[in-house]
């Protein structure tokens, strides 16, 4: 799990991402509802006009963009919902039993479904159909069918006499919405039911602490399968959105991920003190959102950076168990290797040998002792429609980096330093100062990162040459002839010379992405909404802020608008205009737009 953003608050009981902007609401179980802006960190509005608990509530994806609704709760619980677009009804499911459906432009219940004998826990509308699921504490889930509203002709655009012949309500079973399927099999209440985005499935979570899969057509629904391994009440399970995965959490203090394929637990991410209560998955983003007893955080499952290495014109990267290259100069992107499967963990990093054609792919598992990285030598000829798949060198290892032509180091599980070969052989081992990653510092040295800063090593000469201060640096990146070194950690960049000598620090409110060395020697880097310049000097120049397009498609895209906007620097730039005796050096050149961040 990467955490991209966290509050402390109280118990979080209800989620919702913005479709568009990089909102999220929060409902705490005191009755006050925060909008987070989850990029930047901060918390832009709240509610707190509500006095009950569990409102649940839903973003509009409607023509303006900022459009959300909750509703005040009523005389019960209620938990609340909104349908699509293309209809207007939101629903309220409650603890009087009943989940009614609601005009939310007229304010006017147009339908009462009835059935359930116990607390209605949850309800939410089918993505496409007009369907309705509910999940409640009389250990059922049920599926309604409610198509005879959409002859009501409850548009968006619906005014107050298209609604006026279903004002009234009939309690005990009108036509308009259906029972269409009763699941019956959990042993206890169920807290949560949700329907697959495109599949035919359901998945529900149940105080039996089970998770079941269900799947339905028009004539009946069934059980599929259950998944177990909660030891507590099951609070919420989802479907992931792009992938065969299910997200569940609990009271055990745990949220889990489950392959649906085999019915197993792939991941279990645990908190110490808090009990988890609803989860949230972005619409069209690789993020989810969980709320628990003090607040809630946003996260990916995985890193979505590929792997990737840059020499001269080239980029080489992998993408879907291929090693890819891609040249600068022509944009022609091509196959250049198929990888060796077996790992159920994408690639975290790579190292290239421009001397032998030959990589190091490292992969991070979750357990960092089942760490392990490949050995390649990249294929001098290969069909880019059919590349090769040569038999790689495979060994257990966090790290892996070349320090000469033909030999690497590999920092082991136990996180000692280890010298090998192309044989992938052992040459000698060095011990080292206490470290928990290694980068590469130029033939025949390394850079040791460890909790508090970075340190020079030699291994030739099996001795550390200088240290400098800095947590948790995440990403090293040097300049073409290794005399300057940019270190990047969450909210801070360090340029170093060639001595590890601190020559400018940068610190930055909100997350850094990445950077790049111009030839010229300017450091070009990237945070969450912007790309920034950085100089060693001393001196500071500002230019425009330029609006970046087509970002928005392609990582690389970022990567070609920081050489047009170094052109624009040598362009614009006659000299300082205003100097600094700050060391740190830094300016905006770009804003990037929301769909490119």
């Amino acid at each position: 799990m990467l955490t991209k953003f966290e509050t402390k608050s109280a118990r979080v009981k209800g989620l919702s991402f913005h479709p568009k902007r990089p909102w999220i609401l929060a409902s705490l179980h005191n009755g006050v509802i925060q909008l987070w802006d989850y990029r930047m960190c901060t918390l832009i509005d709240k509610f707190d006009e509500h006095d009950g608990k569990n409102v649940f509530f839903t973003f509009l994806n409607m023509k303006i963009n900022s459009l959300c609704l909750c509703l005040e709760e009523m005389t019960t619980k209620s938990r609340l919902d909104i349908h699509t677009p293309s209809h207007s009804p939101l629903y309220i499911a409650s603890d009087d039993q009943t989940i009614r459906i609601w005009n939310w432009q007229s304010r006017t219940c147009v339908c009462v479904l009835t059935g359930h004998n116990h607390y209605v826990m949850c309800a939410q509308f089918h993505p496409s159909e007009d369907l309705v699921v509910s999940a409640s504490l009389d250990q059922t889930v049920r599926v309604w069918d409610i198509s005879g509203l959409r002859k009501k002709n409850l548009s968006p655009g619906a005014v107050e006499t298209d609604v006026r012949g279903i004002s009234g309500v009939d309690l005990f079973g009108a036509s308009d919405a259906v029972v269409k399927h009763v699941l019956e099999g959990h042993d206890r209440g169920v807290n949560w039911a949700a329907f697959h985005p495109t599949m035919p499935l359901i998945v529900s979570g149940a105080d039996d602490r089970q998770v079941k899969i269900w799947r339905m057509n028009e004539s009946k629904a069934w059980e599929l399968d259950t998944c177990r391994g909660h030891y507590n009440n099951v609070s919420c399970a989802v479907f992931h959105p792009r992938q065969e995965l299910i997200l569940s959490n609990s009271e055990d203090k745990s949220i889990r991920v489950w392959d649906m394929s085999k019915r197993t637990g792939v991941q279990t991410f645990r908190r110490d003190h808090d009990r988890f209560w609803v989860l949230g998955a972005h619409p069209n983003l690789n993020l989810f959102a969980a709320g628990h007893d003090s607040g809630m955080l946003v996260f990916k499952l995985e890193r979505e950076r590929p792997a990737y290495a840059v020499y001269g014109n080239m980029l080489y990267y992998v993408k879907d168990r291929f090693l890819r290259q891609l040249d600068f100069n022509s944009s022609k992107d091509t196959a250049v290797m198929q990888l060796r499967s077996g790992s159920k963990f994408p690639v975290f990093s790579m190292s290239y040998n421009p001397a032998e054609n030959a990589v190091l792919l490292c992969t991070r598992a979750t357990n960092l002792e089942n760490s392990t990285y490949d050995l390649y030598a990249i294929p001098k000829e290969s069909d880019s429609q059919n590349p090769d798949a040569p038999e790689g060198k495979r060994s257990s290892g966090l790290t892996a980096v070349w320090v000469a032509r033909n030999r690497f180091a590999v920092l082991d599980r136990m996180h000692s330093l280890l010298i090998k070969n192309l044989k992938n052989e052992i040459v000698k081992k060095v011990q080292v100062p206490s470290c928990e990653e290694i980068f590469y510092a130029g033939t025949g040295s390394l850079l040791l990162r460890d909790a508090d800063g970075v340190t020079l090593f030699d291994v030739q000469q099996k001795r550390s040459l200088a240290t400098v201060k800095i947590a948790k640096v995440k990403y090293v990146v040097w300049s073409a002839d290794t005399s300057h070194v940019a270190l990047l950690a969450k909210h801070a960049i360090m340029i170093c010379n060639r001595k590890l000598e601190s020559l400018c620090n940068i610190h930055e409110n909100i997350r850094v992405k990445s950077g790049a060395w111009d030839e010229s020697g300017v450091f070009i880097y990237t945070t969450s909404n912007h790309i920034k310049y950085a100089l060693t000097s001393g001196w500071r120049w500002r230019l425009p802020r330029l609006w970046m397009r087509g970002a928005a498609g392609s990582g690389w895209a970022r990567l070609r608008c920081c050489r047009v906007t170094t052109r624009l620097w040598r362009c614009a730039i006659r000299g300082p205009r205003t100097s600094t005796s700050s060391p740190s050096s830094t300016s905006s050149l770009v804003t990037l737009p929301s769909s490119a961040r």
